[in-house]
Parts: structure tokens; C-alpha cells; sequence
């Protein structure tokens, strides 16, 4: 008889922390691994805990923390169908032909245009930018916008979309379509000359991990390449891998393998300053350091979506791919304003769902909500809160009269865009697609009840109904001594992190608070101490939102153990360690 594991100890004996989270430490394997890769590859304590933690095996420890693209790029033509994409390019290129570009309006399909854009503009070619509606053309290439373009152009391109839109692809009569994309495909593939796509049924799965960005990236080299054997020559790629970088952390693609060179690469290149589009949207968002991958997915990421959520939804592919200051700054401004929008009308959109959701019930295998005239640009922003507020794949939809559009966002471990692809074969929804951990669908009121019903037992049949609370996973205890900037740049080389590489946390045992004051809308600014003269200071932001502001505000002389992430604070230009706080428990008196 199979006998359970035993369930590690609690870290610090933390069993519900200020935000009702178990702390959960590195276990022994991690900890072994930690203390080879410490004594063979001469790494600090805490990086080498963090590498263990990551699987980094100590003869890898030296490439992984310094990846090179040349050594984890991979062969475009792994792919399917990429050879005949690059040469129907080219041929596009070298004929000067008509070009249009159909992309999605978020982030990922904003990037992915502007790298065509950039590209084909080195040939003295202007493509025509589509990028759909979200309100009046949902998600991906429609009848009407496809006949358009083909009447008019020789050669369309869709990216971060079409790999499912059959009818679509065939109204496009007279015209050649390529389709670069990276969504779940389904058993049958569109009327396209190519369907380049790592998730297409056939493929492998070996580069499922990309981006549509990181996608179209692959199809110019391949274009490169293609170009050069016939003696012409294209632009400096390289120079591209900004946008790159920012789709792929946007996007929320892990950052494993060749996503992690895209980033790392990507990042360097954005901090040179050298796109206009960039440039006027970090001065817009008062980023005054280099972009870091925190910056690209919760800074500037979120901006370039606003226009495809409740604006024009091509502001954000003609600021990424404009060459003129002056332009890209108005286009920035006008994201900014949106983004202000964006965020007014998902903050009433969320407390209503969240009510909804908590009557309901947050224990099920699916968190689920829907309403009358919520806004289509900010349900997925809404999923992604109930999914971190229950640790359960989230599903809000928005009806306008009987017709319903909705995002989901999941779990780790539960593929979510397979099950909704299974809701629309089995005819319980009009139509829905997307990735493992995002997905789209769109049902009229009458399907509802059946249709989360039916998604119900398919996440059930995948766990999603066995996941416990939420636990705070830790990489180990620092003395606030300890945490200096030279431990943070130290940390940064691991990087970047995100998605399938989160980013260290420390815990920080025993300590006073000394300073505390609410700053901004909820959030908490405070000064720690270890009793022995060392001390850090810590920003907890939206600590006011649960019991943690104000405990640790009020917290009468009392001791904590704090843990979050390690940065570096930047004020006039003076660099001091901070702690993102995360969260925290009482010391043990």
C-alpha cells in the first residue's frame, strides 16, 4: 500500500501568516543541491539556493547565468511550415508586394506587428497595420476584415491569432495568408499557405513556450537566412529583441530556455533607449531606471494593452513600431489616459465580481463570475485577480443583452485553454481557444449555466478542485545585514524572472518594526530592524487591503517574521537594498 508523503514542516513554523498563507521552505534535495552548487561553482549561499531551486545543476551554473541567444537559439525551421513562410516573405519582400498585417490587440500581437513593421520598413516597404476591435470584432481575423484586406493586398500575415479561424482564412480570396502564431491548435488546421506555431497538434511541443513575438522573431531569422543565401541582406535583428522581450514577459511566457536569452538580451537593448515608442511610454509611466522584466509586465506591458482593452486598439502596435519622437509621445500620452480608464473601470468590474465569486463559493474546481455591461478589456485583469485571490482557474464573462465575452486565467498544473476548446467541440460554447494558462470564449446567456457547469468537472478532472490554500514559497532566511546591493545584483544574475522562473524570497525571521506610515492608496512604507543595529527598510504595497497594514502599522512593540523579494531603491541617485514585503506572521514570543 502506496503511503502519502509526509507534508514538510512548516518554514518558521508558519502555518497561517498575516494573508492566511503557509510558508513553505526549501526542502532537503534543494537544500543538498544548494550546498554543491555553493562549494563546486564558488556561488554565494543564497544565489546557489535560488539555482537549486531553478533544477540549475552546478556544471550549468556558469552558462545559465550567463546565456548566450547563440547557444539556446533554436532552428526556425523546427517549426512546421516555416520554410515556406520565410520564402513567401522574401518573395514578398524582393517582388514589393502588398503587405498587410493582421495582429491581436494585446501585448504579445502589438509587439509581433511592430517587428514586421520594423522589418519590412528596412526594405522601403509600409505595410497596412489591422488589429480587430475587441468590442465589435472579438478576438482574431473576422469574414469582413479578411475579404477587405485580400481585395487589396497579396499577402496578409496574421499574428498572435488565426490558427483557428477556419472561415475567416477562406474569405481571403486572392491573397496569400501566413499565420505566425502560438495559440492551442486544433485538430484541423486554417486554408493558409503556412501555419507556423509551436502549438499546432503536430508540433512537438519543444518550443510550446514561446510567444507569437518570439514566433515572428524565428520567422525573420529565417527570412535572414533565406535572404543572405541569395546575397541580399536584411536588418540587425538583434536590435529587434526589445520587443521581443517585452511580448514574451507580457504575454506571461515562461521564461525558460531561448525565452529567458530573449528577455535577458531584450532588456539590455531597451536600456540603450533607443525606440521611440519605448522610450515615450517609460518617460509617460515616470520610469526613471533601466526596464527590469518587473517593469516590462506590470509597467509597461499593461500600458500598451490599455488601447486594445478600452481604447483604439492599435495604439499600442503603431507606438511600439513608430520611428517619430513626436508621434510616439502623443501615442504614449494617450496610453497613459486610457490605462488611467482601464484601471477606473476594472476596479467596479472587480468588486462586483468578487462578491459574486465569494457567494457563490471559492473552493470548486472553477472561480466563476458574470455580469451585465462589464466591459469585454478588463474580464481577463478581473480572472486574474479571483485565480491569485483563490488559487482556482478564473473565468469572468461580460453579456451585452444574450451575448457573452469572457477570459479565464489559470493555475499552474491546469491547462485551461484545452478545456475550453473542449466546451466549444462539444457545442456548450459559440467559440473559445488560448493557451494553458489563458484562455477566451465567448456564449450566449442561455449556455452559461452548462457551460461552467461542463468546465467545472473538466478542471475537476485535472485537480484544479485539490489545491490547497495558497503557500508562500520560500528560497530561505536573510538577516537584514545581510541584504545588501551587492546581494540584489547578485541575485539579478539568475535572472530575469517571471513566469516558470519566479524570483527569489527571502524570509527575514525576528524582527522589529521601527518605522511605519501608510503612503499612497493602501500601501505601507516601514523600517525593520534585527535588535543588534541592523536594519532595512520595506514597501508593502496594498497592505491595507487585508489584515497585514494594519498589523504591522499597530504593531505595539511586537516582533515579525517578513518575507518578500529582494531590490534595489534608487533615490537620487543614491542605491540602499529595499524588501518588498510580501507578507508576514508573529514572532514567536
Amino acid at each position: 500500500m502506496n503511503k502519502a508523503m509526509p507534508h514538510p514542516p512548516a518554514f518558521l513554523g508558519i502555518e497561517t501568516s498575516l494573508t492566511g498563507r503557509r510558508w513553505v521552505g526549501p526542502g532537503v534535495a534543494v537544500e543538498r543541491a544548494a550546498a554543491a552548487l555553493a562549494q563546486t561553482a564558488r556561488l554565494s549561499p543564497a544565489l546557489s539556493l535560488v539555482l537549486a531551486r531553478l533544477g540549475v545543476a552546478p556544471d550549468a551554473a556558469a552558462s545559465y547565468l550567463d546565456p548566450k541567444l547563440r547557444d539556446l537559439m533554436p532552428d526556425p525551421r523546427d517549426l512546421r511550415d516555416m520554410g515556406q513562410a520565410g520564402a513567401r516573405m522574401v518573395a514578398a519582400v524582393t517582388a514589393r508586394e502588398r503587405i498587410a498585417i493582421f495582429a491581436d490587440y494585446d501585448v504579445d500581437g502589438g509587439t509581433s506587428a511592430a517587428l514586421l513593421v520594423t522589418w519590412l520598413r528596412h526594405f522601403g516597404l509600409t505595410a497596412t497595420l489591422y488589429v480587430p476591435d475587441r468590442i465589435d470584432e472579438g478576438y482574431g481575423p473576422n469574414v469582413p476584415a479578411m475579404e477587405a484586406l485580400a481585395a487589396e493586398h497579396d499577402l496578409i500575415i496574421c499574428v498572435d491569432c488565426g490558427t483557428l479561424s477556419h472561415d475567416a482564412l477562406a474569405a481571403a480570396k486572392g491573397a496569400d495568408v501566413i499565420v505566425l502564431d502560438h495559440h492551442l491548435g486544433g485538430e484541423t488546421l486554417p486554408p493558409a499557405l503556412a501555419v507556423v506555431n509551436p502549438n499546432r497538434q503536430d508540433e512537438t511541443g519543444d518550443l510550446a513556450h514561446l510567444c507569437a513575438a518570439g514566433v515572428v522573431f524565428l520567422a525573420l531569422v529565417e527570412c535572414g537566412r533565406q535572404l543572405r543565401a541569395a546575397g541580399n541582406a536584411g536588418p540587425d535583428l538583434m536590435a529587434m529583441l526589445d520587443l521581443v522581450a517585452l511580448g514574451t514577459v507580457a504575454d506571461v511566457a515562461p521564461l525558460i530556455g531561448v525565452n529567458r536569452a530573449f528577455v535577458r538580451q531584450g532588456l539590455k537593448i531597451m536600456a540603450r533607449r533607443e525606440r521611440p515608442g519605448l522610450v515615450a511610454l517609460a518617460d509617460a509611466a515616470r520610469l526613471d531606471c533601466a526596464p527590469a522584466a518587473y517593469h516590462l509586465g506590470y509597467v509597461l506591458g499593461p500600458r500598451v494593452n490599455a488601447g486594445g482593452r478600452v481604447g483604439r486598439a492599435d495604439l499600442g502596435a503603431r507606438l511600439l513600431s513608430t520611428t517619430d519622437p513626436a508621434e510616439a509621445a502623443a501615442l504614449a500620452d494617450r496610453l497613459e489616459e486610457v490605462n488611467t480608464e482601464r484601471r477606473e473601470i476594472e476596479a467596479r468590474v472587480r468588486d462586483a465580481a468578487l462578491a459574486q465569486a465569494e457567494e457563490r463559493g471559492m473552493d470548486g474546481p472553477l472561480v466563476w463570475a458574470a455580469g451585465d455591461g462589464w466591459h469585454p478589456g478588463v474580464v481577463g485583469i478581473v480572472a486574474s485577480r479571483l485565480k491569485e485571490h483563490a488559487n482556482r482557474p478564473a473565468i469572468v464573462i461580460g453579456f451585452d443583452g444574450d451575448a457573452g465575452k469572457g477570459s479565464g486565467r489559470s493555475v499552474a498544473g491546469v491547462d485551461l485553454g484545452a478545456a475550453i476548446q473542449r466546451l466549444a467541440r462539444e457545442g456548450l460554447i459559440e467559440k473559445g481557444g488560448g493557451h494553458k494558462m489563458a484562455a477566451g470564449l465567448s456564449l450566449s446567456r442561455a449556455q452559461l449555466p452548462a457551460a461552467m457547469e461542463r468546465l467545472s468537472e473538466l478542471l475537476a478532472a485535472q485537480g484544479a478542485d485539490r489545491l490547497g490554500p495558497r503557500d508562500l514559497v520560500l528560497d530561505g532566511t536573510l538577516m537584514p545585514n545581510a541584504a545588501t546591493v551587492d546581494l540584489v545584483k547578485d541575485l539579478d544574475r539568475a535572472g530575469p524572472y517571471g513566469a516558470g522562473a519566479p524570483a527569489p524570497r527571502f524570509a527575514l525571521p525576528d524582527c522589529r518594526v521601527l518605522h511605519a506610515r501608510e503612503v499612497g492608496s493602501g500601501h505601507l512604507k516601514l523600517s525593520l530592524g534585527d535588535g543588534l543595529g541592523a536594519r532595512i527598510d520595506a514597501i508593502a504595497f496594498g497592505a491595507f487591503d487585508g489584515p497585514m497594514g494594519a498589523a504591522l502599522s499597530g504593531h505595539g512593540g511586537a516582533r515579525f517574521h517578513v518575507a518578500g523579494r529582494l531590490e534595489i531603491n534608487t533615490w537620487q541617485g543614491r542605491q540602499s537594498p529595499q524588501l518588498a514585503l510580501l507578507d508576514a506572521a508573529p514572532a514567536s514570543p
